[in-house]
Parts: C-alpha cells; structure tokens; sequence
C-alpha cells in the first residue's frame, strides 16, 4: 500500500459536505477524524458491529455487501474517492446492516458521530446538505430497485456503464477500467457473471463497445444511449 499521507482538514474542507463550514468547524471534525489505511480484500466491518460515525473514501475502491451464510453475497454499492458510507445507520443508533471489504489498497476517513453531531446542532446549512447527502443516496436506492423490477439485465448494464462508469466524460472514443471485477459489477447489478460477461459480449458485437479484460473502449456513446431503450 502506497505510504501516501493526507492533510485531513485540507481533505475534508473540499468534500462538499463540509466546504462552507468555517475553518474552526472543519477543525473540530478534523480532530475526530481518524485516518484508516486497509489492504485489498480487507474488512472494515462486518454486520452487527457497532456504527460509531461515517466513512470517506480518500483512494481505493470497497464494496458495501450482504453476506449469507454459504458464502455467497450480494453487492449494495461500490464506492470510490470522495464518497461517504455508513451516514443513516450513524444516525439511526444501530449496528451495521452490511459488511464492508476493500477491492483495491485504500486510505478511509472515519469521521466521529459526536463530532457531526455537535455541527449539526450549530448549522442549518450543514444539516441541509447532510439531508440531501441522504436523500440522494435514497433516491438511487429507489432508482436500483426499479432497474431489478423493471429493467432487462442488458438495460441495467448499459445503465451502469453510463452512469457510473463513463459518468460526465465526454468524446468519441472513451476508454476506461472497470473499478471491479465482473463478478462484483454483476452482482451490484443482481445478474450472475455470466450474463453480465453475456450481455458485454453482445454490445461488442454490435459495435457499441469493445472489451479486453477490466478495459472497456466505448465507440459509440449515443448509440449505447439509445440502445438501453
């Protein structure tokens, strides 16, 4: 794991959670900051453990994840730098509904409960935007469950790639990693490996994408567009 250190008041100050607060209120939720450097496929928590305040991804990649007891387990999220995890169970006094396992080397922040407590009680701006932080993560909650209802496996893949893997970028010809293997993407998405190796497979064939190993070359983006229906 690189031996990067970070500033974690220079860190926090630039998420957009915490850029209007002031210089002394980033100060105190700096101090209840602690920096977590973990391994690949280590675990953060497990279901159950106690929720003692949120995360920040500062690089790498986790996986949020239900665990069942054969072993086998289904992907909530995937997450990477700059996004938060664990805010509504902080928030709801409970243990851990999911277990959380880091994909690749990662550097967290775990910022303390009685720290964003205490901000919260002084800012209405900040309880505004940790709301919306909530709310914004319901909304693609709602948003997954309609894809798994309602949506063919080859809409939910396109679907991902646009949106969480292409994102805002722009071009002709865009190539980007997969930020995991395709047996977790497919599990995020609730298909099995294969069909996700399926459907990949079949927009190659149609010209929409071409696929070596984690690279993905998109070559038509408004036709991929109009392909998901």
């Amino acid at each position: 794991m690189p031996p990067r250190t970070i500033k974690v008041e220079e860190f926090l100050k630039n998420l957009p959670l915490f850029r209007d607060l002031s210089a002394d209120e980033v100060e105190r939720i700096a101090a209840s900051t602690s920096q977590v450097r973990m391994a690949a496929g280590s675990i953060l928590y497990r279901k159950g453990d106690p929720c003692t305040g949120f995360h920040v991804v500062v690089y790498g990649q986790v996986k949020l994840a239900f665990g069942a007891s054969d072993g086998s387990e289904k992907v909530v999220e995937i997450l990477g730098p700059g996004h938060s995890f664990g805010e509504a169970v902080m928030f709801l006094d409970k243990p851990y509904v999911v277990f959380v396992e880091t994909l690749t080397d990662s550097l967290l922040l775990h910022v303390g409960k009685a720290a964003i407590l205490q901000e919260l009680e002084h800012s209405q701006d900040f309880s505004r935007r940790m709301l919306g932080g909530l709310a914004h993560r319901l909304d693609r909650i709602i948003g997954d469950l309609e894809g798994y209802s309602l949506k063919s496996g080859t809409q939910r893949v396109i679907g991902y790639l646009l949106r969480d893997v292409v994102g805002g970028q722009t071009g002709s010809k865009i190539e980007v990693t997969l930020p995991a293997t395709k047996s977790v993407i497919a599990s995020r998405l609730s298909i099995t490996r294969e069909h996700f190796s399926r459907i990949l497979h079949e927009l190659s064939d149609a010209g929409l994408i071409k696929v070596s190993g984690r690279n993905i070359r998109f070559l038509d983006l408004e036709r991929l567009r109009r392909h998901r229906g």
